[in-house]
């Protein structure tokens, strides 16, 4: 059993760090995004995917332009058909916030809870920290009401 899970089919994978080779090798993946703050590049990174790092930084209410930005770039990459792999540290928090914001952006879901929802059926691990989940309802919430 694989330790990241496909969140979009075919498409997107998401996972911890440690799952990143694995997704490039075994699923083809093109572009890794990496959303851990430190963002050290890995031993055997290979030169057919290419690394992108999107910081956001953990505990720390002023996230919410790295956050959009992580989310834009992902985004586009899905749009242009490229193959993404995006982590974090263990691939809960920060991934699971900007995997609610794909799933709402590519239609999948219409809500924050019910995009999380979605996400988390497709990684259990995900668990969204409420500073996350608030910088999300003010991008997809705020303006609809």
């Amino acid at each position: 059993m694989s330790n990241y899970h496909e969140l979009v089919k075919g498409k997107v994978y998401i996972g911890g760090a440690d799952a990143a080779l694995s997704a490039i090798k075994e699923q083809g993946v093109t572009e890794v995004f990496d959303l851990r703050d430190d963002g050290k590049a890995q031993e055997g990174f290979p030169d057919s995917a290419h690394r992108h790092h999107y910081p956001i930084v953990e505990n720390r209410n002023d996230q919410e332009e790295s956050i959009k930005s992580a989310i834009q770039a992902v985004t586009e990459a899905v749009q242009e058909g490229k193959k993404v792999f995006f982590h974090c540290a263990g691939g809960r928090n920060r991934t699971g916030t900007v995997a609610t914001a794909l799933l709402m952006n590519l239609g999948e879901a219409t809500t924050v809870e019910e995009a999380e929802k979605l996400a988390m059926e497709r990684r259990p691990d995900i668990s969204i920290k409420p500073e996350m989940r608030h910088v999300l309802k003010n991008m997809y919430e705020a303006n609809n009401s």
